[in-house]
């Protein structure tokens, strides 16, 4: 792939003051900058100490460049990358001296961009990089590094390699009918099909993971007014992030928090009291618990220990499992010494959102219902995400409708008509599958006009 013309730069580290701020160079005109500033090109990968002058004479900073020669560094092209001293205003007028000496600025994702062009990295590597950049926990990461390292592209590979396969052997009999090849088998390739659907639709099945992760894992907080949701909420968070008040109904609509624990990122959601008698302001914060918890992964369902056991509301009884719900008896404070756990169908805690006792089972019960929500293995963890999603559907509705002509014995025009829409959809997260390297695979595989 050939190398952009422009020489482009960029602050590679986040705005503001810090220790160190790191300001990166790519393209043909990186080397000449170096020496230009430095006089030299040093080795690849040394740093060198050096004073960083604007055009005048005038010292801007003390700075440590580093070299990076093309093929071998992020982007693939010669690359230069200064490491100045973290002042806002230091950086700022190093960015508008190498403006000046030739760079242009760099558009937003730019550097990974030219890095998947370069063939550094493939779509789903790239796309990696902001989920690295944007992870909020453990898992999180797990994830993102799996990807960086090509987890999801080697599936996509072998996808798209069986798939060049079954194409291959459909375009052979359209092309060379009058070749000697072997009968054709329509059995074989009608499971082929199937195996690329059944393959393809666990690979679409883990975009749940992909949004657990990248959005934390939805977790409502709700039961009966004056239960104790809104300290509870304050007690997760370790801080009073809603109000909190003897006076029945005081949340109206839905709060949400962020809180990591354990290896899991979580969107705590506290939402407006069931009321049987409710009035019409509270009617509708009812109307928004229920539409919360209708999505919600976790459910933590507060009860008052103090009041008789509520039933569960009809409307929540089908959102609600013994998978995804924690039982939470609050105001243990106010509990009597041989208080016993009433027999619910969830996973009980007894706490206290007062004095905090029993929160660290409370938390625990949390992390494990997360750990079922997600593979154990964070070796073999891929979590596509909603672009990966709808080009997976859109493959899955190619090989089913192929898979439909096949069985029909539809003309196999039609047959590779839909195979070609599969694959289009496969490039949409492998990157683009050159019309040779079907022409390829078939030539190699029936041997034709040698």
């Amino acid at each position: 792939m050939a190398h952009s013309a422009d020489t482009i730069t960029a602050l590679a580290t986040p705005v503001g003051t810090s220790a160190i701020a790191v300001v990166r160079v790519s393209g043909p005109g990186a080397a000449g900058l170096a020496r230009a500033l430095f006089g030299e090109v040093p080795p690849a990968r040394q740093a060198r100490r050096a004073d960083f002058r604007d055009r005048a004479g005038a010292l801007l900073d003390d700075v440590l460049f580093t070299w990076f020669a093309g093929p071998n560094s992020f982007t693939g092209e010669d690359t230069l990358e200064i490491s100045c001293h973290g002042n806002p205003f230091i950086a700022q007028k190093i960015l508008e001296e190498l403006a000046a000496r030739g760079c242009r600025l760099a558009e937003a994702g730019e550097f990974t961009k030219r890095a998947f062009l370069n063939g550094r990295m493939d779509l789903t590597q790239a796309e990696a990089v902001m989920d690295l950049i944007h992870a909020r926990s453990e898992r999180a990461l797990a994830a993102a590094n799996q990807q960086l390292r090509g987890s999801l592209g080697r599936q996509m590979t072998a996808l798209v390699s069986r798939l060049l396969d079954a194409l291959a052997r459909v375009e052979a009999y359209i092309d060379f009918p009058e070749e000697d090849l072997p009968p054709e088998d329509r059995s074989s390739l009608q499971r082929q099909l199937e195996t690329l659907v059944a393959d393809t639709q666990r690979l679409r099945a883990t975009s749940q993971y992909g949004n657990l992760l990248r959005e934390g894992i939805k977790t409502v907080i709700l039961g009966e007014t004056n239960a104790g949701k809104s300290s509870l909420l304050n007690r997760l968070v370790g801080r009073e992030r809603a109000l909190v008040s003897a006076e029945p109904g005081t949340t109206r609509d839905y709060l949400e928090e962020r809180l990591v624990l354990g290896r899991h990122w979580f969107r705590l959601v506290d939402t407006a009291g069931l009321n049987e008698s409710p009035t019409a302001l509270e009617r509708r914060g009812i109307e928004k618990t229920l539409e919360q918890a209708a999505d919600a992964s976790v459910c933590l369902w507060v009860i008052d220990g103090t009041r008789p056991l509520p039933a569960l509301p009809p409307q929540l009884a089908g959102y609600m499992k013994r998978e995804n719900t924690i039982a939470v008896i609050n105001k243990a404070d106010l509990l009597p010494q041989d208080f016993a756990s009433p027999g619910l169908a969830f996973p009980t805690v007894i706490l206290s959102a007062l004095d905090g006792r029993g929160f660290d089972a409370l938390a625990s019960a949390i992390i494990h219902a997360a750990d079922t929500l997600l593979p154990d293995n964070d070796e073999s963890l891929i979590a596509v995400n909603a672009r990966h999603a709808h080009a997976l559907d859109e493959a899955l509705q190619g090989l089913r409708s192929a898979a439909v002509r096949l069985a029909v014995e539809t003309d196999s025009v039609l047959l590779a008509s839909d195979l070609r829409v599969a694959l289009a959809a496969y490039s949409q997260i492998a990157g683009k599958v050159d019309n040779e390297a079907m022409l390829d695979r078939l030539f190699a595989t029936f041997c034709i006009g040698k």
